[in-house]
């Protein structure tokens, strides 16, 4: 069958292709009467019924005849414009936090209109701010909260009333610093909870913040020149890794030979392997070619996809860019001929572009999948899926801690993006915290605000000395017998092939492990070093290797490559 003159493409996780046991999963905490409350709250926001704001002011009154405060009305619904702001305030810059208040020396709509907040000044008074904000509450909430202009200290933060968090009732402080970076965690909605709320504590939607899922969409659209992204079309996550499984649990489904596989590269970051194990999938495993830095093959893809036919059904093809352990950038052609392979063997595509900041290599360029899907034109743009999957633990941020990150799905099916809202409804929503730190890194300080340069400076010292540890990491290794490095094009790591003496493997193998777990071993016990051994990721038979990381200190990084070099030429004499 054809379509415009190209052969009509089926889509591959549908109604009847997904995990027929998420269609059972119900969770009426947030089942269809909240999911329907939202798209009301929505209605009211555009004006489709009376202003919302009247109907805050109205609930107000109810509120306090009962002697409460709206606590419910608000954790399920306060929003940009909706806390007695004036008109002109009560939208400046679209999807970013508005500062609402008594004017401060110093500020202007101009201000707002470029980013939403003001200076710090002054000196912070948690216990007389909830005071002035309870105050306001018992007058009716009437016109504006009360000014809220104070400081953490010296530093040069911003601070905004936000509608960022769904109970409203968070003011955003911040003077952080990332660590290694110095961005100014501006938005972090965790410092002050006001008195007036009774110290509430919200979830967010489960999809995430939908002022952050905008800039989400706003931050991809900017790094892929320019192409639309739908914010509901973001799902925000506690970390890449939860989204990544999430999509699993979709696409799994089938029993013996229709049993779904999934397509993984090896070497592989272990979440995928594990994930699929634990949900009972087929894992089909796909050979990066190290002698060609580890660059991913199409024959290679063929031959696997082949192979597994034979045994279960493939469905979804996993790519890893920049590359963990193997720390290779994939070219454009080959992200182009994956695109095409994908279209060919109807094949789900997941993208994990979490190193996306992280590229080092001369000649090396990041590409997005999404960017060159859609720059190959309609044929692959409105047939192929994709998903794709970014996080805040990684780059040259580095807040594992968090636990933030964003998954974009495209061409998603209607009713499957239903069922997807529903599965990750069940987790209530990704910690909120993290989704503020995700705020900050797509809202990076732009040129016209006081922390720019900084920002640059340190984003660009800590990307430059991450490329200078990779190529010394590359050097030095490179430099003992029995001992094979990749170049580190992006990502943080690299992994070594260690050719080992027959008598080590023979004893290795007497002892249970495998040779490189053998050879790590003796490491760790010798030296104090911990490295990764190369079965834990995969690796062809009869090949070992070792994953380490280029983020210990500079310094210190020359400590343990010279005392790596060392044991090796020691462990070579020995077993020799």
């Amino acid at each position: 069958m054809t379509e415009n003159g190209c052969e009509y493409r089926e889509r591959v996780l549908t109604m009847d292709t997904m995990n027929p046991n998420i269609k059972r999963v119900e969770y009426a905490v947030r089942g269809p009467i909240v999911q329907r409350a939202v798209q009301i709250e929505r209605e009211l926001k555009m004006g489709v019924n009376k202003p919302f704001t009247e109907v805050i002011k109205a609930n107000i009154g109810d509120c306090h005849a009962m002697g409460q405060k709206p606590i419910t009305f608000f954790r399920q619904g306060c929003r940009r414009g909706s806390l007695g702001v004036g008109s002109r305030r009560s939208d400046v810059r679209r999807g970013r936090s508005i500062t609402v208040g008594s004017s401060c020396p110093g500020e202007d709509d101009s201000q707002l209109a470029r980013g939403g907040s003001m200076p710090l000044r002054g000196e912070i008074d948690p216990e007389g701010l909830m005071g002035d904000a309870d105050e306001w509450w018992q007058e009716g909430g009437q016109g504006s909260p009360p000014c809220l202009c104070s400081s953490l200290g010296d530093a040069a933060g911003m601070h905004t009333w936000s509608d960022s968090h769904i109970s409203g009732s968070t003011v955003m402080l911040g003077t952080h610093i990332l660590n290694g970076v110095g961005l100014w965690l501006r938005r972090l909605e965790v410092c002050v909870v006001l008195k007036l709320f009774d110290s509430d504590r919200a979830y967010s939607t489960s999809q995430g913040i939908e002022m952050i899922r905008q800039d989400v969409a706003r931050y991809i659209e900017r790094r892929d020149g320019g192409i639309a992204c739908d914010p509901d079309n973001i799902y925000l996550s506690t970390g890449a890794s939860d989204a990544i499984v999430t999509m699993l649990k979709l696409l799994v489904s089938g029993e013996g030979m229709s049993r779904t596989g999934v397509m993984i590269s090896i070497p592989q970051y272990p979440l995928y392997s594990a994930a699929l194990a634990e949900l009972g999938a087929v894992q089909i495993s796909y050979y990066l070619d190290e002698d060609n830095c580890w660059s991913l093959d199409i024959n290679e893809l063929r031959r696997a996809l082949q192979e597994a036919k034979k045994h279960c059904i493939p469905r979804a093809l996993c790519i890893i860019n920049p590359g963990n352990p193997t720390g290779q950038v994939q070219s454009r052609q080959c992200i182009e001929d994956v695109i095409r392979f994908a279209a060919t063997e109807n094949l789900f595509l997941m993208a994990d572009e979490v190193y996306q900041d992280n590229v080092y290599a001369d000649g090396c360029k990041f590409h997005s999948f999404k960017k060159v899907l859609f720059e190959m034109g309609p044929e692959y743009s409105e047939k192929v899926e994709l998903a794709s999957f970014h996080s805040t633990s990684k780059c040259y941020m580095g807040e594992c801690g968090f636990r933030g990150g964003y998954m974009e799905v495209v061409n998603l099916d209607p009713e499957v993006k239903v069922q997807l809202t529903k599965l990750v409804s069940v987790r209530l929503c990704p910690p909120v915290p993290g989704q503020a730190l995700l705020d900050v890194v797509v809202n990076p300080p732009q040129p016209d605000e006081p922390s720019y340069d900084t920002f640059i400076k340190e984003r660009s010292e800590t990307l430059a000395t991450l490329a200078e540890k990779a190529n010394m990491t590359q050097e030095i290794l490179n430099q003992v017998p029995g001992i094979k490095c990749n170049p580190v094009q992006g990502a943080m790591y690299t992994f070594p092939r260690i050719n080992l003496p027959p008598k080590a493997i023979l004893e290795a193998k007497e002892k249970g492990q495998s040779p490189d777990m053998f050879y790590c071993m003796k490491l760790l016990e010798e030296k104090g070093i911990c490295l990764v051994p190369g079965s834990g990721f995969g690796q062809r038979d009869g090949t070992y290797h070792f994953r380490m990381t280029i983020l210990p200190p500079k310094e210190k990084l020359k400590i343990v490559l010279a005392k790596i070099k060392e044991f090796h030429q020691h462990f070579m004499d020995q077993y020799s």
